[in-house]
């Protein structure tokens, strides 16, 4: 074994610790947006995510959500699309998501997966969702599952988002919330605030340091390959 690795020493540097651990601090609210997956009337999957705006709210983040009705089946309709076009601007916008789904079937919704299927992997060169941080939440009908936080985790990895460790899964919600729409207290509600705080931390550690989080030696090599190709073109 030698004692070189065998790497393209122009595209390797040393890690930066000074850059990593003091970026340029922004002063502006954490931004999150909130997807949830159902559309019934009382949705509780919705409720779960208007509780959980309420949290962040107090914790100092600014919020959105959006609401999925109207929009269409993947590749039913162009990315023109209204609705999906306020999708991708509010991906764009935030810093930080939160994806809250029923399970339906053992699994997250069709409204659900919808959804992050509209989200592109890349938008106009830039990667909309890799590196900003995602919390997942379910509620269920019955017994406690994990099913649908465990597809919405393999979702934010695929997305490139930073899943945070933390997780809520509510049992039986139509027994944790009251006639106003309220989630009542429990240790259901506690989890719930405990993701939230996670989020905004997470949030705020890693947003401003995003870009150097994310430079890969891979992708660096690659950029210059292609580089190189464009520019010692033969024939123009």
């Amino acid at each position: 074994m030698t004692d070189t690795p065998n790497i393209e020493e122009e595209h390797f540097t040393p890690i930066d610790a000074r850059r990593l651990l003091s970026p340029e601090r922004a002063a502006h609210s954490p931004r999150i947006l909130l997807l949830y997956g159902s559309l019934r009337p009382r949705s509780f999957s919705r409720l779960m995510t208007e509780e959980a705006a309420r949290i962040l709210a107090r914790l100092g983040a600014e919020t959105r959500t959006f609401n999925p009705t109207g929009l269409p089946l993947p590749d039913d309709a162009a990315p023109e699309h209204p609705k999906v076009q306020e999708l991708r601007d509010l991906v764009s916008w935030s810093e930080g998501m939160v994806w809250c789904s029923p399970e339906r079937h053992g699994a997250m919704t069709g409204i659900m997966k919808t959804q992050v299927d509209w989200i592109p992997l890349s938008l106009g060169g830039v990667r909309p969702t890799q590196g900003k941080t995602l919390a997942v939440m379910q509620v269920s009908g019955g017994s406690q599952s994990f099913n649908a936080v465990n597809q919405l985790r393999i979702l934010g990895r695929w997305m490139r988002l930073l899943t945070i460790p933390n997780q809520s899964s509510t049992p039986k919600a139509f027994l944790e919330f009251d006639e106003e729409d309220r989630m009542k207290p429990s240790p259901f509600y506690d989890r719930v605030v405990d993701v939230m705080e996670e989020l905004v931390k997470f949030t705020l550690l890693t947003r401003d340091n995003k870009d150097y989080l994310l430079d890969r030696y891979s992708e660096r090599k690659e950029s210059a390959e292609e580089l190189s190709k464009r520019v010692n073109q033969k024939a123009i």
